[in-house]
């Protein structure tokens, strides 16, 4: 009978847990898609009705030309190219950005003499900087690999910098206190705690990773995305140019997805919130 009676308690707060787990992220998507469904049947609806589809095309149209480009290969072929440069100039940008932002934090003498120039440098804008890569590297991948990792490097940088120049001085000085050394502090303490930081640059320059890529395209390119879009907008194709823009948005949703999921992994130390 004890058991019978403890039970129905535990039981509500079971199910309240689970709700709190499952129940709320389907009434998130739920939410998602029904919003996804107005804006798509409100725009299909709005077409030549009270704005020019001239200038905005219709969902259906940007459906069959994406339905034409995967038929005969346009679609992929260039998708392809457009991915690789996005995820190498994403994952050098960021490579490089949190292990510079790592290092020069650390170093705080040598951060303050340093910040102004990094400061002035990541102000340039990005864009103006492709033609000056294209002198340097040509027209091909490797442009649009550089013009996307010089855009990651400062956002992932200033990220890692501000994280690991916030960690907690109390936990540094306990390490030294039990005896650890400057490698102790640097792997046990700094690393774990600036990750937030680091992921928030990573998830801040997914799309940058896409601009830098796209913008080289668009500049110079006879493929990719940036490409197409080009091609479209030429022949005032705005179903093309939208058909583009979805893959996009879609790279940079499965980009996110896949830090998220890095994300939740290194802030595995972290204790839960009660």
């Amino acid at each position: 009978m004890t058991i019978t009676a403890d039970a129905g308690p535990v039981r509500v707060a079971l199910d309240r847990t689970w709700w709190q787990r499952h129940g709320t992220t389907t009434v998130v998507w739920t939410a998602r898609a029904a919003l996804l469904a107005v804006v798509l049947v409100f725009w299909q609806l709005a077409a030549d009705r009270w704005v020019d589809a001239t200038f905005t095309s219709r969902p259906t149209e940007i459906a069959a030309r994406l339905a034409e480009w995967s038929g005969d290969g346009t679609l992929w072929a260039n998708t392809w190219i457009t991915v690789q440069e996005i995820v190498y100039g994403f994952l050098l940008g960021a490579g490089t950005g949190a292990l510079a932002g790592f290092v020069l934090a650390s170093l705080n003498l040598v951060y303050r003499v340093l910040d102004p120039f990094v400061m002035a440098l990541y102000s340039i804008p990005k864009v103006a900087l492709a033609p000056l890569f294209i002198v340097w590297f040509g027209i091909g991948m490797h442009m649009k690999v550089l013009l996307a990792a010089a855009t990651v490097f400062f956002l992932v940088f200033l990220n890692t910098a501000a994280g690991v120049r916030e960690v907690d001085r109390g936990l540094v000085d306990a390490v030294r206190l039990m005896g650890g050394n400057r490698r102790d502090v640097a792997l046990r303490v700094v690393l774990p705690a600036s990750m937030t930081g680091v992921l928030t640059g990573l998830k801040v320059a997914i799309p940058y990773a896409l601009i830098g890529t796209v913008i080289g395209e668009l500049v110079a390119s006879n493929r990719g995305l940036g490409y197409l879009i080009n091609d479209a907008a030429s022949q005032f194709d705005t179903a093309g140019v939208f058909a583009t823009l979805v893959v996009l948005s879609v790279i940079a949703g499965v980009l996110n997805v896949f830090v998220g999921m890095v994300g939740r992994r290194a802030n595995r130390w972290k204790p839960l919130d009660d």
